[in-house]
């Protein structure tokens, strides 16, 4: 069976066009009938990925062609969800490395592609998007060529076949000006240069989980290669942890295999195929799954440890219990654990009055899927401001770094530098990258990254592209400065009076419109000044029987800041929080009491 199956994985930066092309794929192989109505981008499964464009789980799928099975495996395109990269490239004998024929490798791409190349996968490269009016392909090529070269790869991985192509139209080719045709040329580039598996059929079962999710009836789902032997339904199998030890004893009471987007019953499977197994309790991903003779567990690959740590708490607002269907720290509790379960890259910690956690993960976009996934489910919750995990070296403070590395037209490039230094960034490389526009690549601390995004939009007039990754942890920089304005607080509980708003306008930008539901504490607006303010947004108009020209105009008030999740969970600051409804995001106070805010500030400053 080994020898007509193909395992690879697909490696692609966000938007770089991996999962239109897993769609190309599913419909020449014949997968889909003629008429079976397909979505488009089947790949992406649920609603967030969807409508963000980006793959944020990794999955599995298998096209048939020419009697060859081929097994893919979509990969994520962000760092932030580099566990599950990690893990999933133990499961393949090869890699398509898809780049963006105008932007050529992003550092995401290195991320990924360099864990590919140290486990000795022969890579594919595919530039895809040849069809762009900005395409610059050759170039493109010599750039993945010193990407490799700079990642140690050797000479056998150096020596890579490159196709051209366009995911979108359907069509790769070995000729650089093609503009049609068929996607054969890289269906026969894989038989051809991804090795079949090559395992052992007759050696006793094993098999490494690399990805777990939960199946209301059939219990804990783990997917990954078998690595060695065969097994069947009812199989008596037991789980081994990285030291040996037995995890727990069952059998195998489900085989899934995959077939195009479906997962399908299946009775057998052997040495090389990629399955999802269920029967087992408590096994987790990087557990050896094997027959009971075996003793020594498979080596799994090392996940890097989470960088940044956020409180998720109970939401205790007045306004606490409106919106939401789950609001007790049991079901928040419940809830995390189970995504920790799921997604080993995020690590909870319960705090000693049972009613807040600390969620640390790999950084702000992982946790705000998290956050925004809960809030979907009905969950109300209160958000600290993120914090980036410290560590101790030979009595020194580290902290994390990142690679930034920011395209960004001519114009922007010093304000970005400017700004980047004063969060304590060093610049390593500055280059044009053509068409009027700057790549600059720095090394920077987490912390002072927190909440830069929204700032650098505005900066680079929504024109500038930031991609970050995990560098390593280096010494202490020292305090980096924060936000550098105050926020104008609700004094009173209520709703806000649009003539109230209307005089307000003068003192800051408003995050809310006249009508909103307030409280005392509650943020409502950014003060033009470095010191928080205290406001009354229900002041209404003195009413006097006098009448007088001018003086009833109709009130207009400029449209509020509308926040997204991600923008306000990097806008607040320590002494504050966000609260998460199904229905609404509101920034308020962590103390809502004026007087308590006052005695803890001086509590804080002795």
């Amino acid at each position: 069976m080994s020898r007509d199956l193909r395992n690879v994985a697909i490696i692609a930066h966000v938007d770089h066009g991996k999962t239109t092309l897993v769609d190309q794929l599913f419909r020449q192989s014949g997968t889909f009938r003629e008429n079976q109505r397909i979505e488009e981008r089947a790949m992406d499964s649920n609603d967030l990925e969807k409508e963000r464009g980006i793959t944020i789980l990794a999955k599995c799928t298998s096209v048939e062609k020419n009697g060859t099975r081929i097994n893919i495996v979509d990969t994520p395109g962000h760092a932030d969800f580099g566990a599950e990269v990690e893990r999933i490239l133990s499961m393949v004998d090869g890699v398509i490395l898809l780049v963006d024929s105008a932007e050529g490798p992003m550092p995401q791409t290195k991320f990924v592609t360099g864990k590919a190349l140290g486990l000795g996968l022969r890579p594919i490269v595919v530039v895809n998007k040849i069809d762009r009016s900005d395409a610059r392909p050759q170039e493109v090529l010599d750039e993945v060529f010193d990407l490799f070269a700079s990642l140690d790869a050797t000479d056998e991985q150096l020596d890579f076949p490159s196709l051209w192509a366009s995911g979108r139209d359907g069509y790769a080719s070995e000729d650089e000006n093609a503009r049609e045709g068929d996607l054969e040329p890289l269906f026969k580039l894989i038989v051809d240069h991804v090795p079949a598996p090559g395992l052992d059929t007759e050696a006793p079962f094993s098999f490494l989980a690399t990805l777990l999710d939960r199946d209301n009836f059939m219990g804990r789902v783990l997917t990954g290669r078998v690595q060695s032997g065969k097994i069947d339904v009812n199989d008596p199998i037991h789980a081994l942890d990285g030291d040996g030890n037995i995890v727990e004893v069952g059998r195998a009471t489900k085989l899934l295999s995959f077939d195009g987007l479906d997962r399908v019953p299946v009775e057998h499977a052997e040495a090389g195929d990629i399955i999802a197994l269920a029967g087992l309790e408590k096994a987790t991903v990087s557990n050896t799954i094997a027959d009971p003779a075996v003793k020594e567990p498979i080596e799994a690959q090392p996940i890097d440890p989470p960088t940044l740590a956020m409180q998720f708490s109970v939401n205790d607002s007045p306004l606490a219990g409106r919106e939401g269907s789950k609001v007790t720290s049991r079901m928040i509790r419940d809830r995390l654990y189970r995504e920790a379960e799921t997604n080993v890259a995020i690590r909870i910690t319960e705090s000693a009055d049972k009613d807040s956690f600390e969620v640390a993960g790999r950084g702000e976009l992982q946790l705000g899927v998290l956050i925004e996934t809960m809030r979907r489910e009905g969950f109300e919750l209160g958000i600290s401001r993120p914090r980036v995990l410290f560590r101790e070296e030979n009595g020194q403070r580290m902290e994390p770094f990142e690679t930034v590395v920011i395209d960004v037209d001519d114009e922007h490039s010093g304000t970005v530098v400017e700004k980047m230094q004063r969060r304590k960034a060093e610049l390593t490389e500055m280059r044009p990258s053509g068409q009027g526009k700057t790549r600059i690549t720095f090394s920077a601390p987490s912390r002072g990254l927190i909440g830069y995004h929204g700032e650098f939009l505005s900066d680079t007039r929504g024109t500038g592209i930031m991609n970050r990754l995990f560098e390593k942890y280096d010494t202490y920089r020292g305090p980096i400065e924060g936000r550098q304005n105050g926020v104008l607080i609700s004094m009173v509980p209520g709703e806000a009076v649009p003539y109230a708003l209307n005089a307000l306008e003068d003192r800051g930008e408003l995050f809310i419109s006249g009508g909103a539901k307030i409280y005392e504490g509650m943020i409502i607006g950014e003060n033009a000044k470095p010191d928080d303010l205290e406001v009354n947004p229900m002041k209404s108009k003195q009413l006097t029987n006098f009448r007088s020209t001018g003086k009833d105009d109709a009130i207009r008030l400029t449209p509020p800041r509308v926040m997204t999740l991600e923008q306000a969970i990097a806008y607040i600051d320590d002494d504050e929080m966000v609260e998460v409804t199904p229905e609404n995001i509101r920034l308020r106070k962590a103390i809502l009491d004026p007087h308590e805010r006052k005695r803890a500030k001086r509590a804080a400053q002795a």
